[in-house]
């Protein structure tokens, strides 16, 4: 009987996650607490409940009340303790689910005016990976992100920063938030002096607008990978292009479905991109608000788009191909990949 072998032990690298969206609810419940912070009564229903709160973000006005959500959750990592927690509780449950690599994503902005500034709150980031890597064995790096509602000159700063912490941990450099706003051509010489600087580029394109941002990434920042890109499944040229060239997609079927991109799971068009050849690497976005995690995502393929476990052991290697991993850390990701499909069916 196919389908029965447990996703949670397949081996594989977890390339989508962002930093305060990792944040167990439980947490941020106790840290809202903590501080007495007061977080919106949808935000609070959510998390008790355990379901995740209602959201559509295909129009600027839903958007607003999903990043309402995300900064009211923000406001509670004050201390660098706080993000000691997140970071360890976020590794503890990726290895939970199978992982043996994430590329956390991060704009240290966010954080810095209650870290004592841009440098310190980055190290303190920097630090916390580090000491999660040792207490859970996971292998762990630091993607900074530049935010596209903010000046192209920030993200200059940022990626200059990106590529002086290359040596402590940081790999890539991504460009977040509301693809309708700012141009990518806005953000070209940040990626150049990231690019330059010996890192990825991991630029956010193809979830709320169409293939032309999935264009626009490849042509002006000269993206390595896309965070989503699903929007490519309706150009067919741009699929090829994106098979051709070996662009990993980071694909987030949970939260395409959460923010309206998609009406239901079996819309999500996996199927299309896996069969273009386009590389993929399944992601969780923002656990806290989407309501499930990296291992979930392998079950929707499973479930909802019919992949057998040799297909999915294939999107499990495209993540671990896809990663700024060491080679060693990659040829045992991919060894275990090989043992999970070879080994007991339940």
């Amino acid at each position: 009987m196919e389908h029965v072998r447990d996703v949670s032990a397949l081996p594989k690298a977890h390339l989508h996650l962002h930093f305060t969206g990792s944040m167990r609810p439980a947490t941020l419940l106790e840290l809202a607490d903590k501080y007495g912070v007061r977080l919106p009564e949808t935000l609070t229903e959510a998390l008790t409940s355990g379901e995740p709160p209602k959201l559509r973000a295909t129009d600027e006005r839903g958007w607003f009340r999903f990043q309402r959500l995300y900064d009211a959750a923000r406001s509670c990592l004050r201390e660098p303790e706080d993000i000691r927690r997140l970071v360890r509780e976020a590794a503890e449950e990726d290895v939970r689910d199978g992982s043996g690599w994430l590329e956390i994503q991060v704009d240290p902005t966010s954080y810095a005016p209650r870290l004592g500034g841009l440098i310190p709150a980055l190290e303190i980031i920097l630090d916390a990976v580090d000491g999660a890597m040792r207490e859970t064995g996971l292998g762990m790096r630091v993607l900074v992100a530049a935010n596209r509602m903010k000046h192209p000159l920030d993200a200059r700063t940022l990626a200059r920063l990106a590529v002086r912490y290359r040596d402590r941990g940081v790999v890539g450099f991504g460009l977040s938030n509301d693809e309708r706003r700012g141009m990518a051509r806005d953000f070209d010489r940040a990626f150049a002096i990231a690019r330059d600087g010996g890192l990825l580029s991991a630029p956010h394109g193809g979830e709320l607008t169409g293939p032309s941002s999935v264009r626009d990434c490849l042509d002006d920042l000269h993206a390595h990978r896309l965070g989503h890109g699903v929007r490519a499944a309706e150009d067919p040229r741009l699929l090829k292009r994106l098979a051709e060239r070996g662009v990993t997609c980071e694909v987030c079927p949970t939260s395409n479905v959460a923010l309206g991109v998609y009406a239901k799971a079996e819309d999500v068009p996996l199927r299309t991109l896996y069969d273009a050849g386009v590389p993929m690497a399944l992601g969780a976005d923002d656990p806290l608000l989407f309501g499930s995690r990296l291992a979930a995502q392998y079950e929707l393929a499973r479930h909802h788009h019919g992949f057998t476990d040799e297909e999915l052991a294939e999107l499990a290697r495209q993540s671990v191909r896809g990663s700024a991993a060491p080679e060693q850390t990659k040829a045992e990701l991919l060894a275990g990949v090989d043992a999970w499909l070879g080994g007991p069916v339940a």
